[in-house]
C-alpha cells in the first residue's frame, strides 16, 4: 500500500549540511545579549544557512528582541536563558526560553513610550518574511518565545 506524499523507506532525502538543532544556556545578564546575537551570527554563517541579507539581518534582531526581553524580565525568576536554533531544509527557527510564567503580548505602538515594542518588532519582522512567532508555556511553568523564518536562497 503506498501513502500519497511518502517516501519510500530509504530513499529519504539526506538533511542538508545546515540542517540541525542547537541548544545553549546564558547567565540572563545585559551581556548575554550581544553574545547571543553573535553566537548565532556565527552559528548560521559558520554552517552556510542560505538565507537573503534582509532575512539575515531579521533574524539577528529578532534574537536580540527575545534575549533582551528575557534578560529584563524573567531573570527574577529565571537566572539562566536557554537558546536554540533549529534548521531545517526550508526555515529557521530561534526560540528563547525562561521559567518565568508571564506570557507576554506583543503590544500596539504606543508613540508616547519608548520601550515596550520590542515583541511587535519580532512579529512585523516575522509577517513580512512569511514566517510565524509565537509563546507557548513550559511543563515547568516557564514559556518559549519562538519565531520560524522561511529560508529562500540568497540571491548570488
Amino acid at each position: 500500500m503506498e501513502v500519497r506524499g511518502s517516501v519510500p523507506t530509504g530513499q529519504a532525502p539526506a538533511p542538508r549540511p545546515y540542517e540541525g538543532v542547537w541548544r545553549f544556556t546564558v547567565p540572563a545578564i545585559d551581556s548575554s545579549v550581544p553574545q547571543v546575537r553573535h553566537g548565532v551570527r556565527g552559528l548560521v554563517a559558520d554552517l552556510g544557512v542560505p538565507m537573503e541579507e534582509d532575512l539575515f539581518y531579521g533574524l539577528l534582531l529578532i534574537v536580540s528582541e527575545l534575549v533582551t526581553n528575557a534578560v529584563k524580565h524573567a531573570a527574577v525568576l529565571s537566572p539562566e536563558i536557554s537558546v536554540e536554533v533549529a534548521v531545517g531544509a526550508e526555515w529557521i527557527r530561534v526560540a528563547v526560553e525562561d521559567n518565568h510564567p508571564y506570557r507576554p503580548k506583543a503590544l500596539e505602538t504606543d508613540h508616547g513610550r519608548t520601550g515596550g515594542r520590542g515583541l511587535l518588532l519580532v512579529k512585523s519582522i516575522t509577517d513580512d518574511a512569511g514566517g510565524s512567532c509565537d509563546v507557548t508555556q513550559t511543563p515547568t511553568g516557564g514559556k518559549v518565545i519562538w519565531a520560524a523564518l522561511p529560508l529562500r536562497a540568497a540571491a548570488g
